[in-house]
């Protein structure tokens, strides 16, 4: 991946058009990320702000982040510094992972007033940082840096703002064509590349040299540049690991995808990996209380068969017992076993007895073991089932947590509230009783699909929102979604495409060739008692089909 300094500026050159856009709303979906609603050239743009170490970016997004129901401080600082204010620029300096956003808004007494939002995109030392643009001092940033962490520059209220220290390399835009022909004079390898010119990573420094194949022509190193800061042809690909730039890499082999802009291209790199990791923030205890369940389960199980392997001897209880009565005559007082023969067998057996207890008594206490025994057998046999069945449930929803969204979570939560696994927290604000909402998706011929994510959407997408005569699809013998295609008589394509989302809802999302069972929605039944989001189906045909995430995202987008 390459986030780097030359693909800033293609940013930054991609979020121009939102000069002179007003601010009209700005969330803050959680601690890492910031998100302005603009409103520029007749339209609303969804501006993301991200400083999560990983996925730290900065670009316009069509995807929906939910929002918490109390804005963070910095969220309220925001709002009060920038919400209705214009943008009057959005800049980048040369080589530099950094965009400037200056924006003009009001105070409280309706004077004109300037901010700058600053956002550093630099891995895990990422930051957004607001200033006011008349003093350069810092109002508040989403990172706190005390002397104590950086001796360079103090990031906290009150204090200067200092840029991050320049690094002593060539401004490649601002390079003669004298300077880029010496420098190319004697072959060069990527690192010379990156350590000489500013903003170059080894992704495109590589790029670069594949261009020049051995020249030092300058008029290839310029055009290389000028297609990249006018983003001509944004491209993802996937060659054992995923890259990305504002142009086509023609030195890295492997599928590519294209997309018209760099936003729609980072919104492809980044957001399920960021949804991902917002689930696991929100969701990070729910895993391990599954994770741990499930553990304690196994080890049950584990015990159970033991228990088993103990009470199978049932048999052998009853024959001693027998065979005490039919040689009571046999006993000699105080004695530890007895010696019988086997009338089944004609074979002796040594039988371990009590001497502190009678023939008889010794001959009915090998019955109550029988009958102890025999009752267990059947009380494990009870027990390994339950405990089977609710491994089974766990794995389901550990598998739905894993590819849930953030909205998912708190139904998934109620759920085993409902069930009596978990207790939730009292809220202070009732909230009304909301309908659960399976994701919807339009195949290539326009047909609705739904899936549902959780048990709870499962159900209702099943019993209560599809039609009976409609096609629902499940992959076969493994943990997945419901999928419910909204057609009577549904085509090839959608039928494909419909497995193609059941399969990649599934426990076997990085598998292939899986095995996808239809029906039609009559033919699916809840058995009584079952827990939430388990059926039984018939009638069903097979169609096997590899996940393809690019389709799944294709199919949302249309």
């Amino acid at each position: 991946m390459a986030f780097d300094g030359l693909f800033t500026r293609s940013m930054s050159k991609e979020l121009s058009k939102l000069v002179t856009g007003r601010i009209t709303k700005i969330h803050q979906p959680n601690a890492l990320e910031i998100m302005l609603q603009i409103r520029a050239a007749g339209a609303n743009h969804k501006l993301l702000i991200s400083i999560h170490p990983s996925y730290a970016r900065m670009h316009i997004t069509n995807r929906p982040v939910d929002n918490p129901a109390d804005p963070p401080m910095f969220c309220m600082l925001l709002r009060k510094h920038l919400e209705g204010g214009f943008i009057q620029a959005i800049t980048s300096p040369p080589g530099e992972r950094i965009i400037e956003m200056t924006v003009e808004s009001k105070n409280e007494i309706g004077d004109a007033v300037t901010r700058k939002l600053i956002v550093e995109i630099m891995g895990r030392h990422s930051n957004c940082i607001l200033i006011d643009g008349s003093n350069n001092r810092i109002l508040d940033s989403l990172k706190h840096l005390p002397p104590s962490v950086n001796s360079y520059r103090t990031v906290l209220p009150g204090q200067t703002y200092i840029a991050p220290p320049e690094q002593d390399k060539v401004n490649p835009f601002a390079a003669t064509d004298e300077e880029i022909a010496t420098f190319f004079a004697r072959p060069r390898d990527a690192k010379e590349v990156v350590q000489h010119f500013a903003g170059f990573s080894p992704l495109h420094a590589n790029e670069l040299l594949y261009r020049l194949d051995g020249t030092n022509h300058p008029h290839v190193f310029h055009t290389f540049l000028q297609d990249i800061e006018q983003a001509v042809q944004p491209t993802y690909k996937e060659n054992g690991k995923v890259v990305f730039s504002p142009i086509q890499l023609q030195h890295i082999e492997g599928a590519e995808t294209t997309y018209d802009t760099l936003g729609e291209l980072l919104d492809r790199v980044f957001f399920a990996r960021a949804e991902r990791d917002r689930v696991k923030q929100q969701a990070g205890d729910l895993e391990r209380w599954l994770s741990n369940e499930i553990d304690k389960l196994r080890l049950k199980l584990k015990k159970l068969d033991q228990d088993y392997a103990r009470a199978s001897n049932l048999e052998e209880f009853q024959l001693y017992g027998e065979l005490l009565m039919a040689n009571l005559y046999q006993f000699e007082k105080g004695a530890s076993s007895v010696s019988v023969d086997n009338y089944y067998t004609g074979e002796s057996v040594t039988i371990p007895v009590s001497p502190r207890k009678t023939p008889v008594e010794n001959a009915q206490s090998y019955y109550t073991k029988y009958n102890k025994a025999k009752n267990a057998l059947v009380m494990i046999v009870e027990q390994k089932k339950k405990a089977e069945d609710e491994i089974t449930y766990f794995e389901m929803l550990s598998q739905q947590v894993q590819q849930a969204a953030p909205a998912d979570i708190e139904e998934i939560r109620e759920e085993l509230a409902e069930q009596g696994y978990l207790r939730l927290r009292a809220s202070k604000k009732k909230k009304k009783p909301t309908k659960p909402l399976p994701e919807t998706f339009t195949s290539s011929t326009g047909t609705a699909i739904s899936v549902g994510k959780n048990n709870k959407q499962n159900d209702y997408l099943t019993f209560k929102m599809a039609k009976k005569s409609e096609t629902w699809l499940h992959t076969k013998d493994i943990p997945g979604s419901h999928v419910v295609i909204h057609s009577d008589d549904p085509d090839e394509t959608t039928l494909h495409e419909a497995a193609i989302l059941s399969s990649y809802f599934s426990k076997a999302r990085e598998s292939s060739s899986v095995p996808v069972d239809y029906t039609e929605v009559r033919h699916v039944k809840k058995p009584n008692g079952s827990k939430p989001g388990f059926v039984i189906y018939f009638e069903q045909k097979t169609l096997y089909v590899t996940p393809d995430e690019s389709i799944v995202l294709q199919l949302k987008k249309q």
